[in-house]
């Protein structure tokens, strides 16, 4: 997910059991030239069903589309999955989903602020008004499914990542993380509850299976300078019954920010009612 400014640009992004998703706005490093990711690399992330615009290093893997992160292992693993469908704007999901329901997905926060914890009640609750059948919980002690933890970057290239996660495993449990930009250009000084928890939110969203709503053309959300389309490949981007095939302004999976409170619109509900 991502969000753009006058003066600064945001992003986000996603990710599987083979994948990770984050949110950017401008980095302490530039992001290094095309010419530093080999071809081959290149030729991976397409396969799997993501741009190769802007791809750049990160954490020991390639962080894509400013909210998608792909580590080594992810590249490297083979799937006999085909695509099934081109997409349009409608709502869509991977391959994988959480499996296993009904079930309760205990979520820790670790070492932040007030507000992110805050912000991660209120993105549970949302989800809980819903009465499905994948519920979430957050504990303080003992395992979890979904840790939260924050990282220190700062914005590059015109947006600046809020955060991260990624999709579930093939064996069907949700991805396992979610990480949380600190620094003061992400959310401010002092963190705004309701856009923290709209970020972890989305997030959530993609640990479930969710792609973004407008992948077929991230500049719906993003301006121009987020333009693209991600792709379905080996991932998967699955149209969901019942949602439009038309722009959806309000869709809490959009690919980039507004910057304040966005929580689900009703094609939201129809699609996560028909997953879970």
């Amino acid at each position: 997910m991502k969000k753009q400014t006058r003066s600064i640009l945001l992003c986000l992004f996603m990710m599987t059991g083979i994948v990770i998703s984050s949110c950017q706005k401008e980095a302490t490093k530039a992001e290094p030239p095309p010419s530093e990711i080999p071809q081959q690399v290149q030729d991976l992330i397409k396969s799997r069903g993501f741009s190769t615009e802007n791809v750049r290093n990160y954490n020991g893997g390639y962080l894509i589309e400013g909210d998608i992160f792909l580590d080594a292992e992810t590249l490297a693993a083979e799937t006999s999955t085909p695509n099934l469908r081109i997409a349009e704007v409608e709502q869509y999901r991977t391959n994988n989903l959480v499996r296993n329901l009904p079930r309760v997905i205990k979520i820790k926060v670790v070492n932040l602020g007030n507000a992110f914890i805050q912000g991660t009640d209120l993105a549970i609750s949302r989800y809980n008004a819903l009465g499905l059948s994948l519920t979430f919980q957050r504990v303080t002690s003992g395992s979890a499914n979904i840790t939260i933890r924050g990282f220190y970057e700062g914005p590059s290239g015109g947006f600046i990542t809020l955060g991260y996660a990624g999709f579930p495993t093939s064996g069907g449990n949700p991805y396992n993380s979610i990480s949380m930009n600190t620094h003061p250009q992400a959310y401010g000084a002092n963190p705004n509850v309701d856009y923290v928890g709209s970020v972890i939110q989305h997030e959530l969203g993609h640990c479930i299976g969710f792609r973004h709503t407008d992948y077929m053309n991230r500049a719906y959300s993003c301006g121009s300078s987020g333009a693209g389309n991600e792709g379905a490949g080996s991932i998967g981007a699955v149209h969901i019954p019942g949602t439009p095939t038309g722009p959806d302004a309000g869709s809490w999976m959009l690919a980039c920010s507004n910057g304040g409170n966005r929580t689900f619109n009703t094609n939201d509900k129809v699609a996560l009612n028909y997953l879970y």
